[in-house]
């Protein structure tokens, strides 16, 4: 039986990975962190089968003690200040966990268990201002925030620990990917979230910013399945997971509200505070190098997400107020 450990398991992509290993028969280690203030309601079905341990990005021992003690064949580190917004409220937890965290996740692999293979959570945030749609593996990055400037600082250090240390270590620069687990600060499950609670005479308006700007939304269950593949290919290697598809905020509401039989125009209204200016080149991802050499493709495509993420919610819904 294979370990893996997971940092960042409480949130959405770690729960997604680790129900997806525990069916490939690893044993699941998530890493906990002390001052942690988040829920585990993903990890509820899964207590009984995982092992949860304290440790800290910020304290290289911490990662040290728990690799000295479960010795897993693979690291997952999907932990870090994940939004990009609040990455300007918190520039520097935000260097010191998702940059400088991952050398001292990289160090103290180097150290205890260099034979282990690991993840490095990559985002399509490392491209930002680009210069052509779609972007693949060999497009520059031009990050612009502190959330995009500290992810591209740990891809640079896994690939230089991959050679000057001969260590497995690979990224993954995963576009934009949702699902019923979505916090609701992002736009996807904001929009899923209002388009039942106006249904059901919870809520009068939704408020959103461009209707016509775009993205690559894949679902995080099928991106979790890449990480996998990536550790358990032969050599290591980065790349670049997306749907490779293009779809505006407008469509994403025109779906979502459909759904419950709603026209989302009687209800969407535009907040200047959350509007972002159209990008003449949108990230969108050239995923044809992981498709071929990973043998992956996403399962679950657009409207299919949107129909799951409404049907979760209503299922919420239901639940809290029909009992």
């Amino acid at each position: 039986m294979k370990t893996a450990l997971i940092s960042g398991i409480t949130g959405q992509d770690g729960s997604y990975l680790a129900e997806f290993l525990l069916q490939k028969e690893y044993k699941v280690v998530g890493l906990d962190h002390p001052a942690s203030t988040l829920t585990y309601q993903y990890l509820e079905p899964l207590q009984d089968k995982i092992s949860l341990v304290k440790a800290d990005l910020q304290a290289q021992g911490s990662l040290e003690a728990v690799l000295e003690e479960y010795h897993p064949q693979e690291i997952y580190n999907l932990a870090g200040v994940s939004f990009p917004p609040l990455s300007w409220e918190k520039p520097l937890l935000t260097a010191d966990v998702t940059a400088l965290g991952v050398t001292r996740f990289l160090e103290a692999m180097r150290r205890v268990c260099p034979k282990a293979r690991f993840y490095q959570a990559s985002s399509s945030e490392m491209f930002g201002d680009v210069c052509q749609s779609p972007q693949n593996e060999a497009t520059p990055f031009h990050p612009r925030n502190p959330y995009g400037v500290s992810k591209l600082y740990a891809y640079w250090m896994v690939a230089n620990y991959r050679v000057h240390h001969a260590l497995f270590a690979a990224s993954g620069i995963l576009y934009n990917h949702e699902s019923p687990r979505r916090g609701l600060e992002y736009v996807t499950r904001k929009i899923t979230h209002a388009a039942v609670q106006i249904k059901q005479g919870l809520l009068d308006k939704l408020a959103l910013g461009n209707l016509e700007a775009c993205r690559d939304w894949g679902f995080a269950g099928d991106y979790v399945r890449a990480m996998w593949l990536m550790l358990n290919h032969v050599v290591a290697d980065d790349f670049i997971i997306g749907s490779g598809e293009s779809h505006t905020v407008r469509e994403f509401c025109e779906l979502a509200f459909r759904c419950v039989d709603l026209d989302y125009r009687d209800y969407v209204v535009i907040d200047e505070r959350y509007y972002r200016p159209l990008e003449e080149f949108p990230l969108i991802a050239d995923n044809g190098k992981a498709c071929k050499i990973l043998g992956w493709q996403p399962e679950i495509r657009f409207e299919a997400l949107v129909r799951l993420m409404v049907q979760a919610e209503w299922g919420v819904y239901v639940q809290k107020y029909e009992g």
